[in-house]
């Protein structure tokens, strides 16, 4: 390629709304451009970055005995109905109607696809394990779409889905997919860490998702070096020290806390409580056909809760926090008096049937205090489990830094920020015993077939490729995905003599099967040095005033390492130093 005829718009400055390091560089670096909120279009210099991503990825996939479909992104509502997801997805699904009313959607993930087609052909577990998988188009209603391509609307994502006979079959493909995973990151230049995940709308026993450690990420990881045990914050679990408590009265006492809004305001009030001896009362609302239904989700009073872990306590079915009109319709109080004595007794009293979900910390909690569900009073002396009908104990708090390890006796935990590049899921028969997709063992019984699905999400390989690997200068590719091998800078084009050599290692490079971009733009040298740092290319062999010794300049982009080499001896030197860097 000639850069004089290539599309790279390069700009000088950050542009004022990019947010993370990734998004500044493939702004800056011509790659992409944004369309509207979280969709941008790639250009050629991205798409070949995502091409080689892409490349990696088949034949790892095929090195485990993928088979590659390509699916349709328009689904019909039915058959994410006999899935359950048409409810369960929410706003996070696109949906519209076509000319005839029908319902459809843009598919977010191909499950129900891929098992409807498995459940139409396969019969026998003779046909078993298959494993298949697509790189295709998928969408997402975000409803923050930020940070470049690491939170947008419309994605690449490779998905891929094991079918088997057993769970014995599902865990050799769950295997393989984490290893060929590992392979997939490896090659890509990224250093990633394996955590325990939540499988969210997905369901499923276990997933585990593949992080990039970067303050660009949206995921907050939890590890403990000392046994390595790792965990997504939706799904982590820690050690607390347990709380003595005093005995309280024999039932809830009633008192006035004017003003009382918050549990902070609480800990300062007269005859109020310390927080980790209040009970946090939030109302959230579930997704149901009937339309939302109410839920009280019960913390300790100095916790937070995580959302996902509601979400995966009731199922995966969707939340979201209550709005205050339904707030006060539910319990005649607002947010600030709430809590879950007599809770069920007052909401049915106003036509509503009430779900209270508690988190293990108030398990055996007594002489606590919380909302009386009445503004301006609340509780002292409440027992968790005498005066509160719960109906669910979960893990719903957020784990913190410093708190012990659930796995090690000495470890500590440490909390950082990450982005996912890849996810894995056991699905089990959720999938196939809601659509029908069996088939039949050796003796003849029919059952249900076993699943396991897996994501890799190919801009956010990009993305995180950068965020790990970039300078003040630019973007440094890992050699594997970088979108061009070399480039061939001559300084001055109007010299016959540069612009010759520089023709000759074009030519010499394309040959030897190098990818090279020849820099041959009536441009200042300083502006073609700055460019190609930006653009990241590997190495740039440079062709200057020295040619006139029958020299040229190898620099190497990583190590900013430049050395003077023979004309003539330019391609051997670059397939050495292309072979030094393997890892």
């Amino acid at each position: 390629m000639r850069w004089s005829h290539y599309f790279i718009p390069t700009l000088r400055e950050d542009p004022a709304d990019a947010e993370v390091v990734s998004h500044k560089l493939l702004l800056r670096a011509g790659m992409v451009r944004q369309l509207a909120a979280g969709i941008y279009s790639y250009l050629p210099l991205a798409y070949r970055v995502m091409q080689k991503i892409m490349a990696i990825i088949r034949e790892e996939m095929n090195r485990i005995g993928g088979q590659e479909f390509l699916l349709p992104a328009l689904n019909p509502r039915e058959i994410w109905e006999e899935s359950g997801r048409w409810t369960a997805m929410g706003d996070n699904m696109f949906r519209l109607r076509d000319r005839k009313g029908a319902d459809l959607c843009l598919g977010m993930t191909h499950e129900e696809v891929f098992t409807a087609i498995a459940r139409d052909e396969l019969r026998s577990y003779r046909q078993l394990p298959q494993i298949w998988y697509q790189i295709q188009t998928k969408f997402r209603d975000e409803p923050r779409p930020k940070s470049g391509l690491l939170r947008v609307r419309q994605f690449i994502m490779k998905d891929s889905y094991s079918f088997d006979v057993d769970r014995a079959g599902l865990d050799r493909a769950y295997e393989l997919h984490r290893e060929a995973y590992c392979r997939i990151f490896d090659r890509c230049g990224l250093k990633y860490t394996v955590v325990e995940a939540s499988s969210g709308a997905m369901g499923g026993s276990e997933s585990s998702e593949f992080m990039v450690r970067t303050e660009a990420g949206e995921d907050m990881i939890v590890v403990c070096e000392a046994c390595g045990y790792a965990a997504n914050l939706e799904k982590a679990t820690s050690r607390i020290a347990p709380i003595e408590d005093a005995p309280g009265p024999d039932a809830p006492e009633e008192f006035p806390t004017p003003g009382v809004r918050t549990i902070e305001d609480l800990t300062v009030f007269p005859g109020g409580a310390p927080a980790d001896r209040q009970i946090k009362t939030l109302v959230y609302m579930m997704s149901a056909e009937d339309g939302p239904r109410p839920l009280l989700a019960l913390l300790r009073g100095d916790h937070q809760l995580h959302e996902t872990k509601l979400s995966d306590a009731l199922g995966g079915v969707a939340v979201r926090p209550a709005h205050p009109d339904e707030i006060r319709d539910l319990l005649g109080a607002s947010a600030g008096s709430l809590g879950g004595v007599r809770a069920k007794e007052i909401a049915r009293a106003r036509g509503r049937e009430l779900r209270i979900v508690a988190d293990l910390a108030l398990r055996g909690r007594r002489n606590m205090t919380t909302g009386a569900n009445r503004d301006d009073y609340h509780l002292r002396g409440v027992d968790v489990e005498r005066d509160i009908a719960v109906d669910q104990w979960a893990d719903l708090r957020i784990v913190n830094s410093g708190e012990g390890c659930p796995r090690c006796e000495g470890g500590t935990l440490e909390v950082f920020k990450a982005l996912e590049v890849g996810h894995i899921f056991k699905l089990g028969t959720k999938y196939s015993e809601s659509m029908g997709a069996t088939v039949l063992t050796p003796e003849g019984k029919e059952v249900p077939i076993v699943m396991g699905s897996y994501g890799i999400g190919v801009e956010r390989v990009m993305a995180a490729a950068i965020e790990l690997h970039h300078d003040a200068d630019g973007i440094i590719w890992p050699e594997t995905i970088a979108p061009f091998d070399v480039i061939v800078t001559v300084t001055n084009i109007k010299d016959d003599r540069m612009r010759e050599a520089g023709e000759r290692l074009y030519a010499e490079l394309r040959g030897a099967g190098f990818d090279v971009l020849l820099d041959d733009r009536d441009e200042r040298a300083g502006v073609k040095f700055k460019d190609a740092d930006l653009i990241g290319v590997p190495y740039r062999l440079t062709v200057g005033k020295k040619i006139a010794d029958g020299a040229v300049e190898i620099f190497q982009r990583r190590t900013k390492r430049a050395s003077e080499v023979r004309l003539s001896e330019a391609v051997a030197r670059l397939r050495e130093l292309k072979a030094q860097s393997r890892p």
